[in-house]
């Protein structure tokens, strides 16, 4: 007879949820959230805070701040707190720079790894001259337009942004009717890459339903009828020309190049200038450099006003910009410019004989392979840019380990109260 029981079953295992409590904040991590015993980690908390945390897991929500630090301070946007872009605007610059530094001291110590480190630059508010910005449907006439909320998937239409060119802001009323006609397809969630450039706003933008067949002729004639309203110079779909009234441009050094549809550009100018100048004091002297990871030319131009320069760069569009421009940057002693993907095919040591400096400026994942042909070769000098200070300190092992010392190290806060950090490093051997 069968038992009229029901069989028993293993249940979920259950997420432990612990009432709110009140917790000291001892630090701030990597990720800019504040660090408590347990460890509990809350955002938007600073050292020595005393907090009351809400209920939850091993990371919790701030409910009240019950002894603020004497470093918090107003965060200037009225968008703090829920959009996701900045985590950082509660604290003091100062104590906020001095942390970032702080980071990259530790991350060069896990490697064993010490130097000089120079005073870091900060960007300004108002000084980002690239966003990408997530659009919504809205209104009829209007798009929801923004950066992703804190902790969610939901678009946060912002009114204003700290860290941007007033520019970008002024653009943002166009750039919302711009986007209007991108959500013909259910499936569409647009992504506009804008920047500032010299003549005008340029706008790429992806994450438009193509497997339906893209945007109808009607949504593309409203697309450039609203781009020319808006005295928008360029707008691109993946690339693919939609829009252009002027050709975007960009001064790198004294050269005038025509930025590639969604192609790479340092965020800040500021920064960009601040890098480029330390890689160019460190390369004084050199007789024969290669620029690795060049980019549209972002250090070249500079780096040809010392010696003949070797650029490399895995993205073709980039290289054809740079060749372009080689002839708008007078004194110049000779670039050559050549597509070649540095990953799958880095340039060999027996490539590098004749060169006696190197300036690479690889992306997050770093240069492993390259940096593995530079300790094999005989270059004097390396100069490494980097977006990811864990890669960096992978890569600056390989060239230590090949007899080169890291002489000095610039850190750069081009992203500003985010956490974060960028930096030049100068090898020599």
């Amino acid at each position: 007879m069968r038992s009229s029981r029901r069989p028993n079953r293993a249940r979920p295992a259950e997420t432990a949820v612990s009432p709110s409590v009140e917790v000291v904040i001892e630090a701030v991590g990597g990720e800019g959230d504040g660090i408590a015993a347990g460890p509990l980690y809350a955002p938007f908390t600073l050292p020595g805070e005393r907090v009351r945390l809400a209920a939850g897991g091993e990371r919790r929500e701030l409910e009240a701040v019950l002894e603020a630090s004497p470093q918090r301070v107003v965060p200037p946007c009225p968008h703090f707190g829920v959009c996701g872009g900045c985590a950082l605007q509660h604290w003091e610059h100062s104590a906020y720079l001095a942390w970032k530094v702080d980071r990259l001291v530790r991350t060069l110590a896990r490697e064993r790894i010490e130097t000089e480190v120079l005073p870091a630059f900060a960007a300004s508010p108002g000084s980002r001259r690239r966003v990408s910005l997530h659009a919504r449907p809205g209104r009829k006439d209007a798009a929801r337009l923004g950066f992703k909320g804190r902790k969610s998937w939901d678009v946060i239409d912002i009114t204003a942004c700290t860290i941007a060119d007033p520019r970008l802001v002024a653009a943002l009323p166009a750039l919302r009717r711009l986007a209007v006609p991108l959500f013909e397809h259910s499936k569409s969630a647009p992504t506009l890459h804008v920047t500032v450039t010299d003549t005008g706003i340029d706008v790429d933008i992806s994450g438009v339903e193509r497997k339906s067949g893209g945007l109808s002729a009607d949504a593309r004639m409203r697309l450039a009828e609203i781009a020319g309203e808006a005295d928008f110079a360029r707008v691109t779909l993946d690339g693919e020309m939609a829009y252009l009234a002027r050709q975007p441009v960009v001064r790198l050094g004294e050269a005038t190049v025509a930025l590639p549809a969604g192609g790479f550009l340092q965020a800040v100018p500021e920064a960009e200038v601040a890098m480029a100048q330390m890689a160019a004091e460190a390369a004084s002297g050199a007789e024969r450099i290669a620029d690795l990871f060049c980019g549209s030319g972002t250090f070249t131009f500079r780096l040809a006003k010392i010696a003949p320069v070797l650029a490399l760069d895995g993205e073709a569009p980039a290289i054809r910009a740079l060749s372009a421009a080689l002839a708008s940057a007078p004194g110049l002693h000779g670039v050559v410019a050549e597509a070649r993907d540095l990953t799958r095919r880095p340039l060999l040591a027996e490539e590098m004989k004749r060169i006696d400096t190197v300036v690479f400026d690889p992306p997050r994942a770093g240069a492993y392979e390259q940096c593995t042909e530079i300790a094999r070769s005989k270059v004097a000098r390396a100069i490494a840019v980097s977006c990811n200070p864990a890669t960096f300190v992978r890569d600056a092992r390989i060239l230590i380990d090949a007899g080169f010392t890291l002489d000095k190290l610039l850190p750069v806060d081009q992203f500003l109260w985010s956490p974060h950090v960028e930096l030049v490093g100068v090898f020599s051997r």
